[in-house]
């Protein structure tokens, strides 16, 4: 398994980044926004029965 953020095999204790650094990364771009969900597409029938 690579690590998601620089390439690098993964290390067990950090699984699945190589190294803390990856992993606090990682959650920072969640805690920032950088990385998005997608929603489910917005039946436009139902908004106009509203």
């Amino acid at each position: 398994m690579k690590c998601p953020i620089c390439g690098k095999p993964a290390a067990p204790e950090h699984k699945p980044f190589c190294s803390r650094r990856c992993a606090e990364i990682d959650l920072g771009r969640w805690l920032n926004d950088s990385y998005k969900l997608p929603a489910p597409p917005e039946d436009e029938d139902e908004e106009e029965a509203e």
